[in-house]
């Protein structure tokens, strides 16, 4: 309670320094939602062409690892630790993001999706977004002006690429210490999200909607189902997580050479991608959330594949973001267990999209939002119950470096 007073406290400084935090938020979204669309753009580019050629691209899977982890040992210096070094900074715990770190974070993961790894991509845009903002928020001569604007350019990023610019605002209020909201940021957080979306849109970004058009009645019997689904979407989550972590400090451990163990992981890798029905586990991941709302064809285990190659490819050290891969996971096990709870199969794989990313990424309000945004905000009520127990099964885990306050 004293840390939210306080939050508060600080959100009532001068109102003029806030209003101007504000009005600077808005180019810097704007910049923001350009590199977010150049990045995404690409993206989808590397990947249409990646599904046509599969069986040239993903056996080169190994050498592309190997590139990519040269480039960083040799000239990435600190920007290696990727999102770890986004959260130390907004820990205090380091204080600068060397820019270099966007090119080398973009351009590592359009050769990861080239060559079939399975990796996402909000790491990338979060990272863009937090480096690109907090560099501008260091040049102003305002005391924790880089820390609030580290805040902005996670919204930023995050909202750039996804279209979602409320919950991309929750989403870098609550997901640096667990328990705590970042008040001070609100207002450039929300300006430079505003602006990156808008701007990213207005540039042709594709954004995924899917309006529910089901007419689902609320009963008690709906709610006991609700509940259960919400225990299992945060046990996935946090699973995934938890197994994340383990993995990379597995491989890092057995394999020092962290040229030698992308090479081999990647050699794995390629031969399950081209096992596996030619690449369908590859990429983002978004053949499955189309499959899951459109009638497409949903394998059982579908989502357990998707959850086990994704944590590979990113413990290896291929480069790459984690929650597109989740709303995969989340939807394509909602698809998958729907006819059991006798529910509709885009009802339950909508729950499992936002769900899931909230159990692994520790985030309680930013998951319900994406289910308004992305889905109808009529079904609000639905997302906040399973969401909730999501949140409270996740067992406190999470896939970024999230500090949790002593008394929470």
């Amino acid at each position: 309670m004293q840390n939210l007073l306080k939050n508060m406290k600080d959100l009532g400084k001068p109102i003029g320094l806030q209003l101007l935090f504000g009005v600077i938020g808005i180019p810097v979204g704007i910049i923001i939602g350009l590199m977010d669309t150049v990045f995404g753009k690409v993206l989808l580019e590397i990947t249409s062409i990646r599904e046509l050629y599969p069986l040239f691209l993903i056996p080169v899977l190994p050498l592309a690892g190997v590139l990519i982890a040269f480039c960083y040992q040799r000239f990435g210096g600190t920007s290696g630790k990727g999102m770890t070094l986004i959260f130390e900074v907004g820990h205090g715990e380091q204080e600068n993001i060397p820019l270099r770190l966007i090119p080398f974070v973009v351009v590592s993961t359009w050769i990861t999706h080239l060559f079939g790894g399975s990796a996402g991509r909000e790491g990338v845009a979060v990272q863009i977004g937090s480096t690109f903002s907090h560099w501008i928020g260091r040049h102003l001569p305002f005391k924790n002006a880089g820390k609030i604007f580290l805040a902005a350019g996670i919204a930023a990023g995050f909202s750039g690429l996804f279209g979602t610019p409320i919950a991309a605002v929750l989403f870098a209020m609550e997901v640096l210490v667990m328990g705590e909201t970042k008040f001070a940021a609100l207002l450039p957080a929300f300006t430079a999200s505003i602006a990156a979306s808008t701007t990213s849109q207005a540039l042709g970004l594709s954004k995924f909607t899917f309006i529910l058009s089901e007419n689902i009645s609320f009963s008690w019997a709906l709610l006991v189902k609700l509940l259960i689904l919400g225990v299992i979407f945060g046990i996935v989550g946090g699973l995934f997580a938890w197994c994340l972590k383990k993995t990379k400090v597995l491989l890092s451990n057995k394999i020092k050479n962290p040229l030698l163990r992308i090479g081999l992981a990647g050699i794995g890798l390629s031969a399950l991608f081209l096992l596996l029905y030619q690449g369908r586990y590859s990429g983002l991941g978004t053949n499955l959330i189309q499959a899951s709302f459109h009638d497409g064809t949903i394998y059982g285990w579908d989502w357990i594949l998707k959850f086990i190659l994704t944590i590979v490819t990113l413990a290896a050290g291929f480069q790459g973001g984690e929650v597109t891969p989740l709303f995969s996971i989340g939807a394509s096990l909602g698809a998958a267990i729907a006819g059991l709870f006798g529910l509709p199969v885009p009802f339950v794989a909508a729950l499992g999209y936002a769900a899931v990313f909230g159990g692994a990424t520790n985030t309680f309000f930013a998951p319900i939002i994406i289910g308004g945004e992305i889905f109808g905000f009529e079904t609000i009520p639905y997302f906040f119950i399973v969401c909730t127990v999501a949140y409270v099964f996740n067992a406190s885990k999470s896939i970024y470096a999230q500090k949790i306050r002593p008394d929470f």
